[in-house]
């Protein structure tokens, strides 16, 4: 089946990432690429939506974000999981891992970034500027946003029957929790 991505308004993009999930890093710049799981992202705010990312200084990863000033943030379903432990484990500087993990990219659409055809959400970011950072966090502008429609359409999350379609946790030593069923609340 093709996956359908559908855009996302920018002012709602940050509702993408607000139950937490794990995402998936992808970083460009000069001719070399990276991906890496980070289970630290979260929103920051909404108009312009902005996100915070959690990337270590001596990573590869790192250096091509601030070197190319961009970067994708993508959340993975539980059908990519096991992609998303194997880019989470290994070094990119020891290694390509869109080659290593037959991983499928398509272009992202205002950024020069791959972004990963396994994920259900995209989001393209461009670095804000912060001199005055002393720890490891990497604040964004979403640029651009868009999901798979068959788990998020009309500024709403629906999981349906289909297990692997659910966004996922990220513990510890491989283990993973897969959202669970949604219930509402009357106000």
């Amino acid at each position: 089946m093709d996956i359908i991505r559908e855009p996302v308004e920018l002012p709602r993009a940050t509702q993408l990432l607000n139950h937490g999930p794990v995402t998936i890093i992808t970083s460009a710049h000069g001719g070399r690429a990276n991906v890496m799981a980070a289970s630290w992202a979260m929103p920051l705010d909404f108009d312009p939506p902005k996100v915070v990312v959690v990337v270590d200084r001596p990573t590869l990863t790192r250096e091509l974000i601030e070197a190319g000033g961009v970067f994708g943030l993508q959340l993975p379903s539980r059908g990519f999981a096991a992609e998303t432990l194997a880019v989470g484990s290994n070094r990119g500087a020891d290694l390509d891992k869109f080659s290593a993990f037959d991983l499928e990219t398509f272009p992202a659409q205002r950024i020069d970034v791959p972004m990963l055809a396994g994920c259900i959400v995209w989001l393209e970011c461009k670095v804000i500027p912060d001199d005055s950072q002393r720890h490891d966090l990497i604040i964004g502008e979403v640029v651009a946003a868009y999901a798979d429609k068959r788990v998020y359409s009309n500024n709403r999350w629906h999981f349906g029957d289909d297990p692997d379609l659910r966004t996922c946790h990220y513990v510890a030593g491989g283990t993973f929790f897969a959202t669970g069923e949604a219930f509402e609340v009357g106000t």
